[in-house]
């Protein structure tokens, strides 16, 4: 348990003494309206830009230029195998085989295509196991998959809610939901973080609970890749899938991931939808009229991968291999704790004055969240939500708004300090008015 303390010199102590923080240089920070370096705190939206990132797409156009359609066997890096550059680090990031993970896609063209593996309703059993509140594309995503196979949203869709006056899931709640309903459940599908909540579910615990009850089971981990340190492969899911634009940085509209478990790896007897870039490498060139999938998520592919985005993605790739995913979440525990440190300090000076400024909505316990915390903004003489949002960035710091009265606000272990977590802190204590 650190000692926290409400002191700049103290939080600058501290970012010298991590043997990480020199990854912060590695990054392209948004410029605060001074022209100053500003306070970045929406690594769950849109990572940074890493600096090699041009180096890289600059790289593959000066290919493309010097040799044309030669550059997919011929290049510094070949674009025929690029996507594999990216395999074994996204496979030490997930806790997976590499053989279980590909770069392909994007977020809801991946959960589309493994629902239609990994969703295989009958008349008995049919429905779906979400959270209420799930990213509004996963809801669409599922809704439309129900219909696919002639069922109704409204019956099929089973969303497990908070209890009342609660703001998150609990556990044991998602365990007896799954004990009495498995029967008629044919996937579970949840998001760990959750995008708004920040809350983060115990995963291999509901993986033995739904596969106990005859359930398939797959995570987005949109909120989670990047953040979380998951061990997919030991965990056990039929499958997950997460976008690299947030706390991956890939940029925007960036390539997804997936990840598909080895005991799926050569089952031909799942439904998929195909194309050739999924086909096996040995014969993909000989046009085969029959499909082969490669063994493995590779056989999930559809189409050659754009090159520019897998560079993109390398370049951040390579930070992360050299920090380690287990570092780089115990740094955001520390980065989080203490920005949460920070804002009960504000609460407790706020109530003196007769004010609640916030609610915070992500769980307070570090193993039931990653690096974003959420806040539910009491409207005050200075404004709301909105307000506080607009006001931050004047001065150079960005966080997130979601309508009307949430706001997200992330640490990235990557590139965000405890210096700036102490910065942001002191600006959030001149808008209620108790610095």
């Amino acid at each position: 348990m650190i000692d926290f303390r409400d002191d700049a010199a103290w939080a600058r102590a501290q970012d010298a003494a991590d043997p990480l923080s020199p990854l912060r240089a590695e990054f392209l920070l948004p410029r605060a309206p001074d022209g100053s370096t500003g306070l970045y705190f929406c690594g769950h939206s849109l990572g940074a830009q890493p600096r090699r990132a041009r180096d890289y797409i600059l790289e593959e156009l000066d290919d493309w230029a010097r040799l044309g359609v030669e550059g997919h066997f011929a290049g510094r890096h070949p674009w025929m195998p690029y996507h594999e550059l990216l395999r074994a680090s996204t496979a030490r990031l997930v806790g997976a085989r590499e053989s279980e993970v590909v770069v392909m896609n994007t977020l809801t063209v991946n959960l589309h295509l493994l629902l239609i593996s990994f969703y295989r309703p009958t008349p008995a059993r049919h429905r779906v196991l979400i959270e209420a509140g799930a990213f509004p594309s996963d809801q669409y995503a599922i809704d439309s998959q129900v219909r696919l196979h002639g069922f109704e949203p409204r019956e099929a869709v089973l969303e497990a809610r908070p209890r009342a006056g609660e703001s998150t899931l609990r556990q044991d709640d998602l365990l007896e939901l799954l004990e009495r309903e498995g029967e008629s459940i044919a996937l579970v599908m949840l998001g760990t973080p959750n995008y708004l909540t920040g809350q983060a579910l115990e995963r291999a615990t509901l993986v033995r609970a739904a596969r106990a009850r005859g359930c398939a089971i797959g995570f987005d981990l949109a909120h989670g890749a990047g953040n979380l340190a998951p061990a997919l492969h030991d965990e056990g899911p039929d499958f997950a899938v997460w976008c690299n634009y947030k706390y991956l940085n890939a940029g925007p509209g960036g390539l997804g991931g997936a990840f598909v478990h080895e005991r799926w790896a050569r089952d031909r007897s799942l439904p998929r939808l195909t194309g050739w870039w999924g086909q096996d490498k040995e014969t993909r060139f000989a046009m085969p009229r029959d499909f082969t999938p490669i063994p493995g998520a590779e056989g999930w592919q559809l189409s050659n991968p754009p090159i520019f985005q897998l560079a993109s993605l390398r370049a951040s790739m390579e930070l992360f291999e050299r920090a380690g995913i287990g570092a780089l979440r115990a740094r955001g525990d520390r980065l989080t704790g203490y920005l949460q440190f920070l804002l009960e300090s504000i609460s407790r000076d706020a109530q003196i004055l007769g004010h609640q400024p916030f609610q915070l909505v992500t769980p307070a316990h570090a193993g039931e969240r990653g690096s974003m915390l959420t806040l539910r903004i009491t409207p005050s003489p200075r404004g709301g939500a909105k307000e506080l949002v607009e006001q931050l960035a004047a001065r150079g710091a960005l966080v997130d708004l979601r309508v009307p009265d949430i706001v997200r606000i992330t640490p990235a272990p990557l590139y965000n300090s405890m210096s700036e977590v102490h910065a942001l802190s002191q600006l959030l204590r001149e808008f209620w008015s108790v610095a």
